[in-house]
């Protein structure tokens, strides 16, 4: 962003599911970045910084799914280092709680560091895990069949 002048960062990526209606292979749309990493904090920032996705990306991403007829979710997802960490009993609300669709590694990061460098930024997913759903997806279908969030993010550049 600062060094080339970025100024649209779409990252593509897989996810984990956080809803047994979130199923392998959907592609999501992440309108906002909840973490329970503690990255943010290298901003020294006097509050809580609620990470979102560029509005524009966003909204464009949504109506090139809908022409595409491309099933999606859109909602808040979690990054964390680390997926499907077990809930422990009188640890309160859980982020499945919260409606987490989904959960990857990245996105708490591109959104911050996008908003810092005044730069849009959006993050969309496939499914790649599910703990709802008895099937695994191999390495090789992975890196050879998630092709559609791939063409949503080319729709919109």
């Amino acid at each position: 962003i600062h060094f080339y002048g970025v100024k649209n960062l779409i990252r593509i990526g897989t996810a984990g599911a956080m809803q047994p209606e979130v199923k392998l292979r959907d592609v999501v749309i992440a309108i906002g970045s909840c973490t329970d990493s503690n990255y943010l904090a290298s901003y020294r920032l006097a509050g809580d910084y609620s990470c979102t996705a560029s509005y524009k990306l966003l909204r464009e991403a949504v109506q090139n799914a809908e022409a595409m007829d491309m099933p999606y979710h859109v909602g808040n997802i979690l990054c964390s280092d680390t997926f499907y960490q077990p809930e422990l009993p009188g640890t309160g609300v859980s982020w499945t709680d919260m409606g987490m669709p989904a959960c990857e590694m990245e996105s708490t990061a591109l959104y911050a560091n996008a908003a810092y460098g005044r730069a849009n930024a959006l993050c969309i997913l496939t499914i790649s895990d599910s703990p709802y759903e008895d099937e695994e997806i191999s390495a090789g279908d992975r890196q050879n069949s998630f092709t559609r969030m791939m063409e949503l993010a080319l729709s919109i550049v």
